[in-house]
């Protein structure tokens, strides 16, 4: 079979797939209770991952295990079309919201079809690093919680989608609002578990003025109880005794330890 062939198979096997699974999604909450129940699992981690596996990286692995990037190339085209063909069917199941007020109607009249469009897709580029921290999340963290007692949190509480239950979202809005809504869960949930590794590990200022104004939004402890740069370590070890010893690991804002200090 020629290469030609090869990548048509890939596209042909990948865009079935990725129907089958997208109209499975779609049915499942019309399968009565149990369907309804399994259609909300899937829009929370656990599940949400497996969802995720399956309509991204796995057919971009199986794509360039068979036919290098060529195979890729023609795994994510064929993710794309079945993309677009899912963008159709919604909006025209939903004319009435799809004719009114519309996200993207707005940015395409404020900066330009072409601009709003391509910095969407320029946005994707990030799409690997967010499935690394997800990963990460899953499969290092949990080393923490064992070994140095790190707080545990429900993944399904951070990483999950439900923007499609907003009125009148719908179509090309609602699929790019659902990436936005899984990556703000992804950092904010990488971001929460750093915090513990940073005042763990190293509750110190920054030399860095700036990078401390910069860095205090997302990690509180370093206005809040970080040693200044230009103590000691007596100083430093002194704050660990009086956050950790005995007490919980969590970093000093995590709400487990609002009872005890």
């Amino acid at each position: 079979m020629t290469l030609l062939k090869v990548c048509a198979t890939v596209w042909a096997v990948t865009f079935t797939s990725e129907v089958a699974l997208i109209s499975l999604l779609i049915i499942m909450p019309r399968l009565g209770k149990l369907g309804k129940t399994i259609s909300e699992a899937f829009t929370r981690a656990p599940w949400l991952d497996l969802i995720i596996l399956m309509l991204l990286p796995v057919p971009w692995l199986m794509g360039s295990f068979v036919a290098g990037w060529l195979g890729l190339a023609s795994t994510i085209a064929a993710q794309i079309t079945a993309m677009q063909l899912w963008i159709f069917f919604h909006e025209s199941t939903h004319r009435s919201a799809a004719g009114g007020s519309r996200i993207a109607r707005f940015l395409n009249k404020e900066i330009g079809w072409w601009r709003n469009h391509l910095g969407l897709w320029i946005s994707t580029l990030a799409l690997p690093m967010f499935l690394m921290i997800r990963l990460a999340e899953t499969l290092t963290y949990p080393f923490f919680v064992w070994i140095v007692d790190f707080p545990k949190y429900n993944h399904g509480d951070w990483v999950n989608v439900s923007r499609q239950k907003f009125d009148g979202l719908v179509g090309h809005d609602l699929l790019w609002c659902w990436y936005c809504d899984w990556m703000t869960g992804v950092y904010s949930l990488g971001a929460e578990m750093l915090r513990n590794v940073e005042s763990f590990w190293c509750p110190i200022r920054f030399y860095d003025d700036k990078k401390c104004e910069n860095c205090k939004l997302d990690f509180p402890d370093l206005e809040n109880g970080w040693v200044a740069a230009d103590r000691n370590m007596d100083d430093v070890v002194e704050l660990m005794e009086k956050k950790y010893e005995g007490q919980t690991h969590s970093w000093f804002g995590h709400p487990e330890r609002s009872d005890s200090e």
